[in-house]
């Protein structure tokens, strides 16, 4: 019985060889320009850090919650096909349901989805001052905020949400 055992030169003659093919690469697609990517950097932080420009109230987020929420979250975000945004008692069993008065850590985080996932059937496409209304809209029908209170980048990540500190921060020098 043999066993084969390859030579050290052998050895180094290949991984050389596949190290100078891995450096070349296969030259499939092509760079991604800087400005294609910040099309697509949205990142909103807790502290506000990366909210846009604009601005909107709960009475110009309520004409636009009827248009385009109403029909998955129910009148007044009370709950219909999909999730209730309003109400909600203390999270104390698992079965408890999740509502942005009760759950949501920070009020940019409720901007941060709404902007990048609302509605459902055509994320991304409300504008800054619309996701601004809607914010401000949920945010009033939870009483977190006054009926008239402006929301921009100045003063949503001022709201204080009841679970700021339910959760475990997980990176807080991001905060």
């Amino acid at each position: 019985m043999s066993t084969l055992r390859p030579s050290i030169p052998f050895v180094l003659a290949v991984a050389l060889g596949c190290s100078a093919a891995f450096a070349e690469g296969p030259n499939l697609g092509k760079p991604i320009d800087p400005a294609d990517i910040a099309a697509w950097d949205i990142t909103i932080l807790p502290d506000g850090t990366g909210l846009p420009p604009g601005s909107g109230t709960p009475a110009q987020g309520a004409p636009i919650y009827a248009e385009k929420c109403a029909l998955c979250h129910g009148e007044n975000g009370k709950g219909g096909r999909n999730a209730a945004l309003v109400g909600g008692g203390p999270l104390d069993r698992i079965n408890a349901p999740k509502t942005i008065a009760n759950y949501w850590p920070y009020a940019t985080t409720v901007f941060d989805f709404t902007r990048r996932a609302m509605p459902w059937q055509a994320p991304r496409t409300l504008s800054n001052d619309e996701v601004y209304a809607l914010t401000a809209y949920m945010l009033a029908l939870n009483k977190l905020i006054g009926e008239n209170d402006v929301m921009n980048a100045e003063t949503l990540p001022k709201v204080q949400m009841p679970n700021r500190d339910g959760f475990i921060i997980r990176f807080p020098d991001k905060i």
